[in-house]
């Protein structure tokens, strides 16, 4: 019978334990997806106001032979940047229905980007489609075609990549 009683209070003790394990637990998830949610909104923020500098940026004329140039150039060692930022509907880029087909407005898309990879979900976007899941996997689907078909290259997991000229 002591056995029985004294298995009972360790029981009892480590479903407190548990529950205490619980509340912290749960706590700790509210709070990352906080933050995980704030981060997402500055990523969203960040590649708006980057893609609209890089629109800005193609269409300065670069200044006259022996003048200073204004623009900051990129040092000889530093990297190129390892993805493209399309520009979005919302940046004032209406890309959607200019071209036709969405296999050439894709395509179009995707040269733009001057050799640098593209994300499927930024294509869809610049298509003014990343309202839905649907409508992003129908530009997914539109972007595997394309690798099938040799136009575009895959460049990784979710990654594409115009085939060099």
């Amino acid at each position: 019978m002591v056995a029985v009683a004294h298995t009972l209070q360790d029981i009892e003790v480590t479903v407190g334990k548990l529950q205490g394990e619980l509340h912290r637990l749960t706590t700790r998830k509210e709070l990352l997806e906080r933050e995980l949610a704030a981060v997402a909104a500055h990523l969203d923020s960040v590649l708006v106001a980057l893609g609209a500098l890089q629109h800005f940026m193609k269409t300065v004329p670069a200044p006259p032979a022996g003048q200073d140039e204004t623009r900051p150039r990129r040092a000889e060692n530093q990297r190129p940047q390892e993805h493209a930022v399309v520009p979005t509907a919302r940046g004032g880029n209406p890309v959607s229905g200019r071209y036709g087909s969405l296999t050439e407005e894709v395509m179009k898309i995707v040269s733009a980007a001057g050799g640098a990879t593209v994300r499927a979900r930024d294509v869809a976007a610049a298509l003014g489609r990343d309202s839905d899941t649907g409508s992003i996997n129908g530009v997914r689907s539109t972007l595997d075609r394309l690798v099938a078909n040799s136009r575009i290259q895959r460049a990784g997991r979710g990654l594409y990549r115009g085939n060099p000229s």
